[in-house]
């Protein structure tokens, strides 16, 4: 007998909403984070939007950690003294049930592995998965981790342990690495006062605003954003990882200048530096996503590249946790046909393909490239 039917390996939301999705199938379910808790090790400077948090778990908005709900979302273009903004507003996206909201990381990634616990599943924090265990025919069965003892058997393994993920490449299922299908995120967190975020950004109670920035990146090709928390603000940029190597320029450099701009000075003016963080982001989409599926083993969210980033647009937490969602329900459904074969688990890849998560990636297939592009990066922000 197996230690659990099914592993997941990163309590991150794709890990976690793939553990909830299990556990509830009636599975025995193991959740294993390297960190100290769920969340210890991210950065997070976006929204979180609620279409799988609705399906996954209803009423989710009642006990969630939330900063606040978006209700204004702008882009703006600039140059390097100039500033174009659209924006847009409403006041209903501030109510059930709700159209995006800003969070921790750290305090959501643990809330949504404490919803696993709930369902069923053990997580096993402090704990770094360090390979795969194969069969006598070379299907997975298992991890080997850093504890004493430390093998773990199950049915099924599903790897959801990031960007150029460790698991993914030791089954072979990912390619070769290139930087130009990395972008690097760079966030600052900066202390405000609830009073003067409210103020400056033109909000009240917990009313939330998602600035998208196109240009500002000192001629790095990218984007920044600004997103408001309760008394926080996350002030970042997003940058092609090929570029920002060859100009050889620094990150917080970067971000110096972009908050020393005649449209964002004034909105992070006093602001306090209480976090800096730094994130890998596969943003080619179709072109980078590996082979998600193999004898017992899946592959989701970052892990399977499910991202679309390309500066001004950054969507990946709700891949991560449908694709989480997805592969419980798939790894569920094949132990309970006896079949944990790559044919049997191909239902997960269909099952991505027939939804939004690869249906927006194949529409947006060439975005990602376009908005990187130095016509976009460069000519368009030049006519502001």
């Amino acid at each position: 007998m197996t230690d659990a039917d099914i592993i997941v390996v990163g309590a991150g939301p794709a890990g976690s909403c793939a553990a909830i999705a299990a556990a509830r199938s009636g599975k025995r379910v193991v959740l294993i984070e390297r960190g100290p808790f769920p969340g210890s090790k991210n950065m997070y400077g976006g929204v979180i939007y609620p279409r799988i948090l609705d399906e996954l778990i209803p009423h989710w908005f009642e006990t969630a950690p939330i900063q606040r709900w978006v209700v204004r979302r702008s882009t703006m273009v600039l140059s390097d003294t100039g500033a174009l903004n659209i924006d847009y507003r409403s006041n209903a996206w501030g109510q059930a049930p709700y159209n995006g909201a800003t969070a921790y990381r750290p305090d959501f990634d643990n809330w949504l592995a404490q919803q696993a616990v709930a369902a069923g599943a053990d997580l096993i924090c402090s704990t770094t998965v360090t390979g795969l265990l194969r069969d006598d025919q070379g299907r997975v069965c298992g991890v080997s981790t850093d504890r004493p003892d430390g093998d773990l058997t199950a049915s099924v393994v599903i790897a959801c342990d990031g960007v150029n993920s460790f698991l993914a490449k030791q089954a072979g299922l990912y390619p070769n690495a290139n930087a130009d299908n990395y972008t690097l995120g760079v966030k600052e967190t900066l202390s405000l006062s609830k009073h003067i975020i409210d103020e400056r950004f033109g909000v009240r109670d917990n009313q939330g605003v998602d600035i998208e920035i196109l240009g500002g990146t000192s001629g790095v090709n990218g984007g920044g954003f600004i997103y408001t928390n309760l008394d926080t603000i996350a002030v970042g940029v997003v940058l092609k990882l090929s570029k920002l190597s060859a100009q050889k320029k620094r990150p917080e450099d970067i971000i110096a200048e972009l908050k020393r701009h005649p449209a964002i000075a004034p909105l992070v003016e006093g602001g306090e530096v209480v976090e800096y963080s730094a994130h890998l982001i596969p943003e080619a989409g179709l072109e980078m996503m590996p082979k998600m599926v193999a004898d017992g083993l899946l592959l989701a969210g970052d892990a399977a590249a499910l991202c679309l980033a390309a500066g001004i647009w950054l969507e990946g937490v709700n891949f991560a946790m449908a694709s989480g969602m997805y592969a419980g329900q798939s790894a569920s459904a094949a132990i309970d046909a006896s079949n944990v074969s790559a044919a049997s688990l191909k239902s997960y890849t269909n099952r991505l393909n027939e939804t939004f998560v690869l249906q927006d990636h194949k529409k947006l297939r060439k975005i990602p490239h376009l908005v990187l592009s130095d016509r976009v990066q460069h000519r368009y922000p030049a006519f502001v």
